[in-house]
């Protein structure tokens, strides 16, 4: 009996916190197979690197929270660079916060397209996102003639390479974003409800909530978060690149259900997101300091996400 107890506390605690167990023991193994991954200046660029991910993440974490998915994120963060970029480059350079609202406008469209058709109209969201996909990057070559534009304002570098107390701002930015949607899905009754239309959206209705406004809103959230991830990749990058966000929204996708975000909806942490899109970023430093080729790195990305869904699956059918 007392065994039984002992296994049941177990498996309660990988369950649990099996995830920052994970992100521990990993921790642990890259600062032991390369003496350079605990300098100072490495997890700085760790952070840096992973910041725009995360905003990504933080996205995607509301959309699969509610059994949704969005394939286009990548699309629509070229296309809000590109729009971001083309008023701070020349001469006639606009303010860069013209620039950065611009990004997210442009974001904030096309997150509100997929909304409305996947929620008003009933176009499953694996269908949408795919078409807006190739919508976004479509648009975002024809906006740019298909080549970088580049030139870009010192201000508006600064959103990518620029520093606050010696924090860069990318990372800033993702703090203050994943400190909003922690609050948001923690301690709002807009959060409850985002839980309750992916965990039985019948339910949800019933109880009077207006499951294609929450729908349509994680949508536009999306889009929004992706515009923003747009334009600190522009600033970073000092150019708007055609083919930039190009395998971002697997990425973002990674991290989310490496964090225990379920795909069937309604089960998640956005803390965990957290911890998922550090490990996603741990794990391409590392292999990178040990010179791994970014093919390889590709393999293992992919049978990561495909070990994640499997695991959710396991744990949700024991449930």
């Amino acid at each position: 009996m007392a065994q039984r107890i002992r296994d049941s506390s177990a498996a309660t605690i990988i369950a649990r916190y099996g995830i920052v167990i994970s992100f521990v023991l990993l921790f642990v193994v890259l600062a032991v197979a390369s003496p350079n991954f605990l300098s100072t200046n490495n997890l700085i660029n760790v952070l840096r690197q992973v910041s725009i991910n995360g905003v990504l993440a933080i996205g995607m974490t509301f959309v699969i929270l509610t059994a949704g998915i969005d394939l286009s994120i990548g699309s629509i963060l070229a296309l809000a660079g590109a729009a971001s970029a083309s008023l701070v480059t020349g001469p006639d350079a606009h303010n860069p916060a013209i620039a950065l609202v611009a990004g997210l406008v442009a974001g904030c469209f096309c997150g509100a397209i997929n909304g409305l058709l996947i929620a008003r109209f009933r176009v499953p969201a694996f269908v949408t996102t795919l078409g807006m996909l190739s919508v976004a990057r479509g648009a975002t070559l024809l906006y740019s003639g298909g080549r970088p534009i580049p030139n870009l304002s010192i201000g508006f570098r600064w959103l990518g390479q620029g520093s606050i107390v010696g924090i860069p701002v990318p990372v800033v930015i993702f703090a203050i974003v994943f400190a909003i949607a922690a609050v948001v899905l923690r301690h709002t009754i807009y959060g409850r409800r985002i839980y309750a239309v992916g965990g039985n959206p019948r339910s949800a209705k019933t109880s009077g909530i207006n499951v294609r406004a929450i729908t349509f809103s994680v949508y536009v959230i999306m889009g929004t978060l992706a515009g923003l991830a747009g334009v600190m990749l522009t600033a970073r990058t000092t150019s708007a690149l055609p083919q930039a966000g190009i395998g971002y929204e697997l990425d973002a996708i990674a991290a989310v259900v490496i964090g225990g975000t379920s795909l069937t909806g309604g089960v998640g942490r956005i803390g965990y997101t957290l911890v998922g899109v550090l490990i996603i970023g741990m794990i391409s430093n590392g292999l990178d300091l040990m010179g791994v080729s970014s093919y390889y790195q590709q393999i293992i990305k992919g049978s990561i996400i495909v070990l994640a869904v499997l695991i959710d699956r396991t744990r949700m059918g024991g449930e």
